[in-house]
């Protein structure tokens, strides 16, 4: 880790061995720390972009722009990259078999209500809509003349597709049906609060 190295390796030592889920700690910071590695580029990119434009955003919408490219980068790290710190590093498996694929809605849901541990099923359903939760409300603060319902769930329903690709390909997670469900869920709830604070 770039950043958050100092602060992995005493976490580690402090409490690797008390904490059950601790593989979930060190992914979150190695993810912060990718974030942070390629939101400085976007940054220095964003910067260059701005001196040569000429039609520039609101304060507002400027700021949306900037935390959505943070949010975006945050998500493919936790959700895509995980294995990988730099773009030439992932390997795509192309020769995965489909099968490994979930096309029935609600199986694999529906097996951890009924698992020992209920951690897996909160992870799995609420997570998947909180991390979308996000986009819901950025998105039609970013693309504010492409504003609606219809694009903004679209869109978040597009992106939850292309991250289950991705995890196919590079082989970092498992592949849901109901994940997309659960992260269409999140972009829609995203959503109705931005209306919900736009009104106010």
């Amino acid at each position: 880790m770039l950043f958050f190295g100092p602060l992995y390796s005493f976490l580690a030592k402090q409490y690797a061995t008390n904490i059950n889920h601790f593989a979930l700690v060190k992914l979150t910071l190695l993810a912060l720390d990718k974030t942070v590695f390629y939101f400085l580029i976007f940054a220095v990119i964003r910067l260059i972009w701005l001196l040569f434009v000429r039609r520039r955003r609101s304060i507002k919408s400027e700021a949306g722009v900037w935390i959505f490219a943070f949010y975006l980068i945050l998500i493919l790290m936790l959700t895509t990259f995980r294995d990988t710190y730099f773009p030439w590093q992932p390997n795509l498996n192309f020769s995965r078999p489909l099968s490994d694929v979930n096309l029935i809605f609600m199986k694999e849901t529906w097996k951890m209500i009924y698992a020992p541990s209920r951690l897996d099923f909160f992870y799995n359903s609420f997570g998947n809509v909180l991390c979308f939760v996000p986009f819901g409300i950025l998105f039609p603060i970013v693309f504010s003349k492409k504003e609606s319902f219809l694009k903004t769930t679209i869109s978040g329903m597009f992106l939850s597709i292309g991250i289950e690709t991705l995890q196919f390909l590079l082989m970092t997670g498992v592949s849901d049906i109901d994940d997309v469900f659960f992260n269409t869920c999140g972009a829609i709830l995203g959503y109705l609060i931005y209306i919900l604070f736009k009104k106010r």
